[in-house]
């Protein structure tokens, strides 16, 4: 499911829990075939060239990085939803550092995300990632990935 997301065309990707590696490799990914990206800013280094703004003042990006998304305050939240339902068909990676599993039912923004991906680095070492597959903002598929380090 993690290879299925990197070969996206367009659709709107919700990384939760810091998961600063996943992202990274998302973006290059992405921008390697020729892609343009906009980014509001750069919580992590990346490779490729990708471009600082607002994505709300631009649609000439092929790939968009908006970080924070369930942080916002009501009104930027309703101002990211209206984006987004006009924005389908991009590819948009909303990166948030909180983690959030199967509390994303309690958020208005399930209704635009395609996959959300939940990263988690346990105490105990191990990183688990639950990749979860939404249409309608319900869950239709999902699949867990686990990794010692």
């Amino acid at each position: 499911m993690l290879k299925e997301i990197a070969e996206l065309d367009s659709g709107a990707v919700l990384i939760t829990g810091d998961g600063k590696r996943l992202a990274r490799i998302y973006i290059n990914a992405w921008s390697k075939g020729g892609r343009k990206v906009l980014a509001e800013y750069l919580p992590f280094q990346v490779n490729g060239d990708v471009y600082i703004g607002s994505p709300f003042e631009s649609d000439d990006f092929d790939v968009y990085l908006i970080v924070n998304p369930l942080s916002r305050s009501k009104a930027e939240r309703e101002k990211l939803h209206r984006w987004l339902a006009g924005h389908k068909d991009k590819l948009i990676l909303l990166y948030e550092q909180k983690y959030v599993k199967d509390s994303i039912t309690r958020y208005g923004i399930r209704e635009f995300i395609d996959y959300l991906i939940a990263y988690k680095r346990e105490t105990v070492g191990f990183e688990q990632v639950d990749v979860m597959r939404l249409e309608n903002g319900k869950v239709v598929g999902s699949k867990t990935y686990i990794r010692r380090y």
